[in-house]
């Protein structure tokens, strides 16, 4: 008994005397921990660059993303209903789309014919109340001023009621 005694104090000093293998194990850990943290530095620190007063003085707007960076893209292998459910959404928006600019153009051929039917009924009007003198004497055209012959317009008399 007393040689086995004697072998275990050797082996429990030992162990005293050098660091276990987890104790080692975490310091190594901690270590590669701190260098990550001095190499660098965290996102949530880092500010964004102070911008000053812009040139027009609009100093409620804010700098705008790029096209390219502000588009976001799906990473990954997707399941195939996933796919499906993709490709029914982007379907279901370009038909939504597709609605809108059909109304808009709807309503714009509507407003370009409106226009066309107003002109063509004010001209009408203003024909219907127009003072007409048919000139039968071309002597008369030779004694006007040049400002009432530019006044003059020729009308096609079939159509008018003479009194």
């Amino acid at each position: 008994m007393d040689a086995s005694n004697d072998t275990e104090v050797p082996q429990n000093t030992s162990c005293e005397n050098e660091p276990s293998a987890e104790a080692t194990q975490q310091k190594s850990v901690k270590k590669k921990q701190s260098k990550l943290t001095r190499t660098a530095p965290a996102n949530d620190d880092v500010e964004a660059p102070v911008r000053g007063m812009p040139k027009s003085g609009r100093m409620w707007k804010t700098s705008k993303e790029r096209f390219a960076k502000v588009k976001k893209t799906i990473r990954g292998k997707r399941t195939k209903e996933e796919r499906l459910a993709y490709r029914a959404e982007i379907k279901q928006i370009k038909e939504l789309s597709q609605s809108i600019k059909d109304d808009k153009k709807r309503e714009n051929e509507e407003k370009r014919l409106r226009r066309e039917e107003n002109a063509r009924r004010r001209l009408e009007n203003e024909r219907k109340s127009e003072i007409v003198q048919i000139i039968n004497n071309p002597a008369k055209l030779k004694r006007m001023r040049k400002k009432q012959l530019r006044m003059i317009e020729k009308r096609d008399i079939s159509k008018l009621k003479v009194v």
